[in-house]
């Protein structure tokens, strides 16, 4: 098969981790006789240096004329709040998604084997496996819900920020919800507050019917709060769960901590048609940038999301995450997963070793 790969390197250690996937990609693509192809997009604070926007026009046509997009990291504080919203990465990112149609966001969160004694939940908790993948509603909600500023009479300055959300857009991410689950354990937990918020209710009562529609997967409701217990309690009870755009956001990010670093956690943003976005769930983290100091697990992790969702190639997918276990098996760690007497490698040494193990596995 031969596949075209749109390159967003991105800001701080973006393009490090993205030369280590590309590399990855490159080494399974050999072994498994496929050929690629890349296309380098600007966007991100890198493009607000270079054009003086962070969305340059086109950004989403030549994505689209891909089969999947790489994403490295965007932002960093060069560019921050003060900054016109044009400027701002973290706006790029918002449209994005929002032109390529990209509605549900997949992101794993698993305690990799060899990592099991970095999580910070109880040790017996840790034991009985973590493995659950976090579908976040992406284009609707809170986020792009009409936004209004104004002055009071008496209470001063009052901010309002509309959530909406329609019976299609929560339809669509739920079937990727349920088609997600017969592909792994058949079990959805469905995520609201539909105790208070009528955005819940709705959200409540179509994924009740489509349960009906996907019997042969168990379903369960879970109030957003007692989710976020549930996740440090016991986060082994969960495989699919499903939720809204501003809550997903914040439990995603607390379902990646327990497993020990965000450094490991890719993610993936998929729509009905347009490719695929794969990125690591860390920022661009422009501290350690240039340093060879930068993670790329989470980002080649996210390739092998792309081989998987985009290219519905399992096997290649499969070769890439073996070679990571191998690697981390071996007592390979780069710094932020090190532990007193680890072996401390840079970014393009932990890539080369994976690189390799996918090369010399049978």
């Amino acid at each position: 098969m031969n596949y075209k790969i749109a390159l967003i390197r991105g800001d701080g250690i973006g393009p490090e981790v993205v030369n280590e996937a590309v590399g990855v990609i490159d080494a399974v693509a050999a072994k498994f006789g496929h050929t690629v192809e890349y296309v380098d997009v600007l966007m991100g604070g890198c493009a607000t240096d270079a054009v003086g926007v962070s969305y340059p026009e086109g950004t989403a046509e030549k994505c689209r004329a891909c089969d999947a997009v790489l994403l490295g990291a965007v932002g960093g504080p060069k560019w921050g709040p003060d900054k016109p919203a044009q400027q701002r990465p973290e706006t790029a990112l918002l449209a994005i998604r929002k032109d390529l149609g990209l509605y549900a966001n997949l992101r794993p969160a698993m305690l990799r084997p060899a990592m099991a004694d970095a999580s910070p939940l109880r040790k017996e908790t840790a034991e009985r496996g973590i493995d659950l993948m976090m579908v976040r509603e992406l284009t609707g909600g809170i986020y792009f819900g009409k936004r209004d500023k104004y002055q009071t009479e008496d209470r001063g300055m009052e901010a309002t920020d509309l959530m909406a959300y329609s019976e299609k857009e929560i339809e669509r991410v739920g079937r990727r919800a349920f088609e997600l689950a017969r592909l792994r354990r058949g079990k959805v937990s469905s995520v609201d507050k539909a105790n208070v918020l009528e955005t819940s209710r709705l959200w409540r009562s179509v994924m009740h019917r489509l349960s009906e529609e996907y019997s042969d997967v168990e379903y369960e409701d879970v109030l957003v709060d007692n989710c976020a217990m549930q996740i440090v309690r016991d986060p082994g009870q969960f495989d699919v769960l499903v939720t809204e755009n501003m809550f997903g956001d914040i439990l995603s990010d607390e379902a990646s901590m327990v497993t020990g670093s965000i450094g490991l956690l890719p993610s993936a943003s998929i729509g009905d048609s347009a490719p695929g976005l794969y990125e690591p769930i860390h920022g661009s983290a422009p501290d350690i940038a240039g340093q060879d100091k930068a993670n790329p697990i989470a980002t080649i992790l996210s390739a092998a999301m792309m081989f998987r969702y985009s290219f519905q190639k399992a096997a290649e997918a499969d070769a890439i995450e073996r070679a990571v276990d191998a690697v981390l098996a071996q007592g390979a760690r780069t710094p932020d997963i090190a532990k007193p007497g680890d072996e401390v490698v840079g970014t393009r040494e932990m890539g080369r070793r994976i690189r390799e193990a996918i090369e010399s596995a049978k």
